[in-house]
């Protein structure tokens, strides 16, 4: 087996067209002063020379299956806040505008985000026991049993059946919110790491824009019956079946089977992964990489179920310093507003002016295509390309501006009062609501996922995730509970709140989240590192990452274990003689 810098080297020599990343500052000036090119958004930032091989077909298919997911939270999200509000299910179960009433369907909706909590903590020991597929196995059957009791309720029945089947659908879900990142995070290639985690995004994107016009349909086309309530709730079946035959298929984190002492496995399903034979450079460097990091953690934390909990909240200020950052991006995403608009946004329209139940629920399901539109923006061009510090600030800004104006508009000219008419200032607040989510998905609603997978240590992972998704959950549970409180006590006011936090995260980000993108998941720690400014970790990692690249290559060079052809009787400078190579 070939050391680790005879690997480095032998993988300079084989991939020319990937040395382009191993370049010098003064190399990296010279192409700012040339002006913008929009190629490069598409450039893949890699820490070291890729085969091509690797971006295949069954790591981005792998993705999409693992993601199936989250088309059961995207479709709650879209489906249950209008299907509550028909009139039919009220009629069903006795419901009307009382706030009884009203706190019966909070309980509805705020039921399988309970569960969800439970269910994100519950996901760490089966997947320190079993790993990241069988726990994702489970939950996918989870949520289909669950599916299937909701359409047991009925007005004889109850609503005892709907809750049931929420808190067990919620558990799974639960579970899913931490297990698929997680597991997307360490079969990625570091360069289109972003991607992948955040292709997540597309399968609740899937789900939003079905669920959205799932209420529209049956409100448009189906008379009011226990048939037009319960589609919707039927419907969860089909995202439900996905996710368990996506489950079925997929194969095992190289990572986790490293981790348990399974490297034959673990190497199979890595060569699979990359679409290389293990005596292949790439894939040695990247075992003997991950074999490493393993063997450091260790010595240095332990491999037991709750070494790293003494870890992270007693041993080492650094990995608790680092999850309160990602634990803060997964609850402040849904103090934002998201989760208020998901589930409440027919009243929301309705409140600045938007008439009737049909209209409003139509202008909630082109809510669900501008997400789905947007989440493909954020993966192709935005997570990898513009990075997700400057989406987070940016999207903060945006979302901030948009809700002041609104809150503005509201307490100026009010459309839900006698003899008030919208005007064009109630068409520029609907325009405002749409452009906030736009700003939202282009940041906010994957990016903390993203980040939470990508910056711990493998044998402490799963662990901080499932504290970071169980998190994630408390804000959702809190705003589908008290949102329409809220709505009525503050009224205008509630867009003052959620534009207020938007510009509390600007700071946040700025001088405490460094740059992730592109950085392997074992060089995670030296980005977060205290003494670095968090503005400039990221330069600072990569340039080192790519000057110990290049002292590898040059120093083999000098000692003949590959040659390259230079006029040159010296090699005195490593940026010309990649050059050259090239």
């Amino acid at each position: 087996m070939m050391d680790e810098k005879a690997i480095s080297s032998s993988l300079l020599s084989k991939y020319p067209d990937s040395i382009s990343v191993q370049q010098s500052e003064s190399t990296t000036r010279a192409k700012k002063k040339s002006g913008f090119n929009f190629k490069n958004i598409f450039e893949k930032v890699e820490d070291r020379p890729t085969p091509k091989e690797v971006y295949n077909y069954r790591i981005y298919l792998t993705a999409v299956m693992a993601s199936a997911a989250a088309i059961i939270i995207g479709y709650d999200g879209g489906f249950i806040g209008g299907t509550v509000a028909l009139e039919s299910f009220k009629n069903e179960f006795g419901l009307d505008d009382s706030s009884h009433s009203n706190s019966i369907i909070s309980n509805v909706i705020s039921s399988f985000h309970i569960s969800a909590f439970g269910g994100a903590i519950l996901s760490y020991p089966f997947s320190f026991y079993f790993g990241r597929r069988i726990p994702l196995i489970f939950a996918a059957v989870l949520i289909t049993v669950g599916s299937a009791i909701m359409l047991a309720s009925s007005h004889s029945v109850g609503l005892g059946p709907i809750y049931a089947g929420r808190v067990l659908a919620g558990i799974a879900v639960g579970f899913s919110t931490n297990l698929t990142v997680v597991y997307l995070s360490e079969i990625s290639p570091s360069s289109i790491r972003g991607q992948l985690t955040s292709s997540y995004e597309i399968g609740w994107r899937v789900g939003d824009l079905v669920g959205f016009w799932i209420n529209y349909a049956v409100d448009s086309h189906i008379a009011p019956s226990k048939k037009q309530w319960l589609i919707p709730f039927a419907v969860q079946l089909i995202p439900s079946g996905l996710f368990f035959l996506g489950s079925i298929f997929m194969k095992e984190s190289p990572r986790w089977l490293m981790q348990v002492g399974r490297d034959d496995d673990a190497i199979k399903n890595l060569t699979w992964f990359r679409q290389l034979p293990e005596d292949h450079e790439y894939i040695i460097y990247e075992v003997n990489q991950v074999k490493e990091s393993i063997e450091e953690q260790k010595n240095r934390i332990g491999l037991g179920i709750l070494d790293p909990f003494f870890e992270v909240f007693f041993k080492n200020r650094k990995v608790l310093h680092r999850l309160g950052i990602t634990m803060f991006l997964y609850v402040i995403t849904n103090f934002l507003g998201i989760q208020s608009i998901n589930y409440y946004s027919p009243i929301l329209f309705q409140g600045l002016g938007v008439k009737g139940t049909n209209a409003s629920l139509f202008s909630t399901g082109m809510f669900g295509v501008v997400k789905f539109v947007c989440t493909f923006i954020y993966i192709l061009f935005i997570v990898d390309g513009f990075g997700r510090r400057k989406a987070f600030m940016t999207s903060s800004t945006v979302c901030s501006l948009c809700f002041w104006y609104i809150g503005a508009y509201l307490k100026i000219n009010d459309p839900t009062k006698p003899g008030v008419s919208p005007g064009p200032g109630g068409k520029a607040a609907i325009a405002m609501m749409y452009i906030w989510i736009a700003s939202f998905i282009l940041a906010w609603s994957g990016g903390p996922f993203v980040v939470g997978a990508e910056v711990f240590d493998q044998n402490i992972r799963s662990f901080v995730q499932a504290i970071n998704a169980a998190a994630s959950w408390i804000p959702i549970f809190i705003m589908s509970r008290l949102t329409t409180n809220m709505i009525s006590a503050m009224q205008y006011g509630i867009y003052f709140f959620f534009a207020s936090l938007a510009i509390l995260t600007i700071p946040f980000v700025y001088f405490l989240l460094p740059e992730t993108k592109g950085i392997a998941l074992e060089d995670m720690d030296k980005l977060f590192d205290t003494r670095l400014p968090a503005r400039n970790a990221h330069k600072i990692v990569l340039n080192n990452v790519k000057h110990d690249t290049q002292e590898i290559f040059l120093e083999n060079h000098k000692k003949g274990l590959f040659k390259v052809e230079s006029n040159k009787p010296e090699i005195d400078n490593v940026e010309n003689l990649l050059q050259e190579k090239v």
